[in-house]
């Protein structure tokens, strides 16, 4: 799917010469041109998938790791909005945030439009249930984004046909509780409208993806039977298996994978299709000499001290996870720490790296049912699952934790195996930890920085405020 990755707009259709004279307003343009066949549907899946790229290249990154103890900033020339993140002092200028919520509506609005479609073209039931499932996986993926980072945040379940549908359409934000039971709608309705379609890449939207997604969202909101149990599907399924090699996960040719259950896509040598985590996740040097022409990195995401020396002995995600030392262009080595995963060291230019990015894997699945397991009172059942992912790492077994001593143990293991995945802030504010965790980090590392209760959600965009004025500030900002 990776010669696919590219964003799809509608096309004009010219049949002839007073048809050409005869302009139909732009929104209009495309309604004739466009959805008539399977193949229409097939290219403006690929360009939603597409806009999934930007959202994970750096924003989520930058939202998931740099707010939290899992990374800091080590750059000469630091932009505001990544010491906003560094720092964990958000403001609704941060381009991050613009980042998220501008993407992941463009992805809803797109979602919007091929399920408003469907039904009126003649296609087979077996391709509409697929598209739409699909669909709703995207506007589910979105959405979850965004209510975890925003809060209350518009539901826009509708596709617009005219600039006076939107201005007429109720913009104000819903409560979570209503963003939540929309997207356990989708991911429900899409879980069975995918249940048996094969042939499917790991780029694409599939049963398992859903569920798993689902099981995220019913932990996210407490609903831990709900989650033990479909968790417990995704494992059933017998669908997916953890990698041998964990190290494998993160380099060259890590496409459909055992492990993958929902990646993102990057192509290198296609302009605009590459991944920047060399650049973001490698120290700022002008001498680094580990790339082909010398690229050097920016040192926007790079490993905190306490993150490195936070692995267990002998545990081999560290070497997979984690460079100690940086090859200079002399052939020397000097100490300094940065990020392995991702990283394309093929590509010698910015932006190129054909690494995919795998966004949900099968070893969140099995940590995710430990904390099930955990949280409804079958603490010495979780002990298995949390087992199998320790044990690939080359570890030992643990035994005997009590609920409370296995919840911290589940924190530590996701903190380590999921490390520059973009999972730690979401992790650490899902579990209630965040402010414990960030404020002794900042005390220990004497930084004068705090995490304030308001931040546990992040401020909506002051541009789209200022679009919307209805759209209000969350308190604290």
């Amino acid at each position: 799917m990776k010669k696919y990755i590219i964003y799809i707009f509608m096309g004009v259709s010219v049949a002839s010469c007073s048809d050409f004279l005869t302009l139909q307003p732009e929104y209009q343009i495309s309604e004739n041109a466009f959805y008539k066949n399977a193949k229409d549907f097939e290219t403006a899946l690929v360009g939603n998938y597409a806009g999934l790229q930007a959202l994970h290249n750096t924003s989520i990154i930058h939202l998931g790791d740099l707010t939290t103890d899992n990374t800091d900033i080590r750059s000469t020339s630091p932009t505001v909005s990544e010491a906003e993140c560094d720092e964990m002092n958000l403001t609704a200028a941060n381009d991050y945030l613009n980042a998220v919520w501008s993407t992941s509506f463009a992805t809803i609005a797109r979602s919007n439009n091929i399920l408003s479609r469907l039904d009126a073209v003649n296609i087979t039931s077996d391709q509409k249930n697929q598209y739409k499932g699909e669909s709703l996986f995207l506007r589910a993926y979105s959405y979850f984004y965004l209510v975890r980072l925003f809060g209350n945040v518009p539901m826009v379940d509708v596709a617009f046909r005219s600039p006076e549908e939107i201005m007429n359409f109720d913009m104000t934000r819903k409560p979570v509780a209503e963003v939540y039971s929309q997207i356990i709608k989708d991911l429900t309705e899409a879980s069975t409208l995918l249940n048996g379609v094969t042939g499917l890449s790991k780029s694409q939207a599939s049963v398992g993806a859903a569920k798993t997604l689902l099981g995220k969202v019913y932990l996210t909101t407490k609903q831990y039977d709900l989650a033990r149990a479909v968790l417990k599907e995704v494992i059933d399924s017998k669908t997916y298996s953890l990698n041998p090699d964990y190290k494998k996960l993160f380099v060259n040719g890590n496409d459909e994978l055992q492990e993958s259950i929902f990646e993102i896509k990057y192509l290198s040598g296609n302009v605009g299709e590459g991944n920047s985590f060399a650049t973001i996740f490698m120290p700022s040097r002008f001498d680094v000499g580990m790339f082909p022409g010398n690229m050097q990195g920016a040192g926007r995401v790079l490993p905190t001290r306490q993150m490195a020396n936070g692995y267990e002995k002998g545990d081999l995600r560290r070497v997979a996870s984690i460079g100690d030392s940086v090859k200079l262009i002399n052939g020397k080595y000097e100490k300094e720490l940065f990020g392995l995963k991702f990283v394309d060291f093929t590509t010698g230019i910015v932006g190129d790296g054909g690494i995919n990015f795998t966004s949900l894997r099968y070893a969140d699945v099995l940590l995710m049912y430990a904390e099930s397991l955990n949280e409804t009172s079958n603490t010495a059942d979780a002990h298995t699952y949390i087992n199998m992912v320790r044990t690939r790492a080359g570890l030992g077994s643990i035994t005997g934790l009590s609920k409370a001593d296995f919840t911290l143990a589940v924190d530590k293991e996701r903190k380590v195996e999921l490390f520059l995945e973009g999972h730690r802030w979401f992790d650490l504010v899902r579990t209630g930890r965040f402010q414990i965790v960030m404020n002794k980090y900042f005390q220990d590392n004497g930084l004068n920085f705090t995490v304030a209760d308001h931040e546990m959600i992040m401020p909506i965009p002051l541009r789209e405020i200022d679009i919307n004025p209805n759209l209000g500030q969350n308190p604290g900002y």
